[in-house]
């Protein structure tokens, strides 16, 4: 399929990034939000995001100008009805994506790919919310959208390989990698990462090493860019403690049952970067 016009549900952080990510790839974009307010805040967040590009000498006015251009904002359904592939990128919650799929599955033209922006859940039953169950896949963009190279592209077992192969063209048309997984819980990363993780706070809690030495160790002997604690508050240890009841469910592996000071964590509203505090501190930054 020729994609031209893609739709993007949600204007939060991820479905921002994803716009910016199309409208730069040169494919016209809407991007549909709850509000006109969220949306235009959407908008005002693409341009500085622009801005700082332009400042930096990595793109031109003229770029700039031309990626603004292809975007559209909305707050109405209807206005993806003629879109070749809609992504959808809301909050991480069955319900909420199922009344989207919905909704999408009676506007969009019957020939439209359907992706979901998920994580963890399973794309099959978001599939079977619709009447063409053969064109819905996952499209997993990784956070910030912009900068990461990776897409994962989930093929459900009731996707065909042309909805795949449309997936495939998306994203490199962003200028991605896209690498196919099955949909199964945590696809490829986030099934290998998150064991990792899990056990990075198991060796805390039992403490075979202070929680600087782990991260530290994990860099400097593993390569890493950042070590597990402060990829944990970066991700957020709420996001993080979700991730792993949806993998726990699907496997019922101990590997990915979430220690309980994870639990604690989040009780507590110690939730990382994004409250200024999680394993570690952040108010002074």
């Amino acid at each position: 399929m020729q994609i031209e016009h893609v739709g993007i549900v949600g204007a939060g952080i991820m479905g921002t990034g994803v716009t910016e990510c199309v409208a730069k790839g040169g494919l016209n974009v809407v991007t549909k939000s709850r509000s006109r307010s969220t949306a235009d805040a959407m908008l005002a967040g693409i341009e500085k995001s622009l801005a700082r590009q332009l400042d930096k000498g990595k793109i031109t006015p003229q770029e700039q100008e031309a990626v603004l251009s292809r975007i559209t904002v909305t707050s109405d359904f209807s206005d993806l009805a003629g879109c070749d592939i809609v992504v959808e990128s809301i909050v991480e919650d069955l319900e909420a994506k199922r009344h989207i799929f919905l909704e999408l599955d009676r506007v969009c033209k019957e020939e439209a790919v359907l992706a979901t922006n998920t994580s963890t859940l399973p794309v099959v039953e978001l599939a079977m919310e619709t009447g063409r169950p053969d064109r819905v896949c996952g499209i997993h963009f990784f956070n910030p959208a912009p900068v990461m190279e990776l897409v994962e592209v989930v093929k459900p077992i009731t996707a065909s390989e042309e909805t795949i192969e449309t997936a495939i063209e998306l994203a490199r048309a962003c200028g991605k990698n896209p690498v196919v997984a099955q949909d199964r819980a945590g696809f490829i990363v986030n099934a290998l990462l998150f064991p990792y993780l899990n056990n990075a706070v198991r060796m805390l809690e039992q403490g075979v090493a202070v929680m600087e030495d782990i991260d530290s160790a994990m860099k400097g002997g593993c390569g890493f860019p950042m070590g597990p604690f402060t990829l944990l508050d970066l991700v957020g240890i709420d996001t993080s403690t979700a991730i792993l009841d949806a993998l726990y469910d699907e496997y019922r592996d101990p590997n990915y049952a979430a220690v309980p000071l994870l639990r604690r964590m989040v009780a507590a509203e110690l939730l990382g970067r994004k409250s200024g505090r999680g394993f570690y501190d952040y108010h002074d930054h």
